[in-house]
C-alpha cells in the first residue's frame, strides 16, 4: 500500500507523540537528579529552568565535580556512598547473565533438535517454574543458603538470578533455534561433523542475534531484581534496587539522591544494550520470515 504525503506526516507525528510519552518519565527522573531540593516539587514543575547542580551525585558517590565551572556543588559529600553497590549490581548482573545464557543455549538447542520422550511436558514444566511467584520460594531459599553458607555472597546471588532467568531464556532460545532449518544439521552430520561441532560452528553463530536478545533480557531482569537480594543478603552485598529503598533521612525521602543513583544505574544497562545492538536487532527479527 502506497501512502500519501499527508499519511506519512500523520504517521510520523503519531510516532513522535508515542516516543515523547514513553521518554518523558525518563527525562523527568533525570532532571530530578540535577535539581536542588527546592525545585523537585515546585509547582508548576520546572522541566528545564532550574539551577543545575551535581550535589545529589556528590552525596551518593562521594565524587567532587568542582572542575565544572558554573555549577553549584556542595562541599564534602558521600553521605550515602553507593558506588560499591553499583559494583555489586554490575558483577551480579553480568555473571548471572553469562551463566543463564550458556546453560540456556545448550538446553534449548537440545530441546529444539533432539526428540525426547515427554518433551512437551518438560517444556511446560520449565515454563511453570517462571509462573511461580518469587515470594513463594524466598524463605526456603534463605534456609538453604544459610545451611550452605551462601548468604551475603556473590556466588549465592548470581546462582539465584541465573535460576530465575533460566526458564525464560530456554524458551526464548528454543524458539530461535526452531527457526533455523534442521536440514543444516543433517547436512553437517552427513559430512561427519559431531553434534557439538555443528552447534558451536554453525547453529550458534546463526542464532547469535537471538542469544544477544536473550542476554539483554536476562541482564535487565537481574539488574532490577529486588526480593531475592533483599532476602539473601545482609550487610556486605546489596544491589541498586535494594539500596534505592534506603534513601530515607530524618527530613523525609532523599528524592534527589535516589534519582542520582537511578540515573547512574541506567548507564551500565544502556552500554550493554549498545554493545549487542547489532545482534539484538537481528534477534528481534529472527523468524519473521518463514520458509
Amino acid at each position: 500500500m502506497i501512502m500519501t504525503p499527508t499519511q506519512r506526516i500523520v504517521r510520523a507525528l503519531i510516532a513522535w507523540v508515542v516516543v515523547a510519552i514513553f521518554a518523558f518519565p525518563i527525562y523527568f527522573w533525570i532532571t530530578v537528579a540535577f535539581k536542588p531540593e527546592r525545585d523537585i516539587f515546585a509547582l508548576p514543575p520546572k522541566l528545564a529552568s532550574f539551577d543545575w547542580n551535581f550535589a545529589s551525585f556528590q552525596e551518593v558517590f562521594g565524587i567532587s565535580f568542582g572542575f565544572i565551572e558554573g555549577l553549584e556543588v556542595l562541599p564534602g559529600g558521600g553521605n550515602f556512598y553507593m558506588l560499591p553497590r553499583l559494583y555489586d549490581s554490575i558483577i551480579v548482573a553480568v555473571f548471572s547473565t553469562l551463566l543463564s545464557v550458556v546453560i540456556a543455549t545448550l538446553a534449548s538447542y537440545a530441546l529444539s533438535r533432539m526428540r525426547i520422550r515427554g518433551q512437551h511436558h518438560f517444556v511446560f514444566f520449565v515454563l511453570s517454574t517462571r509462573m511461580m511467584p518469587p515470594v513463594a520460594v524466598a524463605i526456603p531459599m534463605f534456609f538453604i543458603y544459610k545451611n550452605f553458607g551462601l548468604l551475603d555472597t556473590y556466588i549465592g546471588v548470581i546462582l539465584v538470578h541465573a535460576l530465575m532467568n533460566l526458564p525464560l531464556a530456554v524458551l526464548l532460545l528454543k524458539s530461535f533455534f526452531d527457526d533455523i532449518p534442521a536440514e543444516i544439521d543433517e547436512a553437517a552430520l552427513i559430512d561427519g561433523a559431531s553434534r557439538f561441532t555443528i552447534f558451536r560452528k554453525i547453529v550458534a553463530p546463526m542464532a547469535m542475534g537471538g542469544i544477544a536478545a536473550t542476554a539483554v533480557l536476562c541482564f535487565i531482569f537481574s539488574w532490577t531484581e529486588f526480593l531475592f537480594v533483599l532476602t539473601l543478603t545482609q550487610t556486605s552485598l546489596k544491589t541498586v534496587p535494594v539500596v534505592s529503598s534506603t534513601f530515607v533521612t530524618s527530613t523525609g525521602t532523599a528524592w534527589g539522591n535516589m534519582a542520582a543513583l537511578g540515573v547512574a544505574a541506567m548507564l551500565p544497562a544502556f552500554i550493554f544494550i549498545l554493545l549487542v545492538q547489532r545482534n539484538l536487532v537481528r534477534g528481534l527479527t529472527l523468524g519473521s520470515l518463514k520458509q
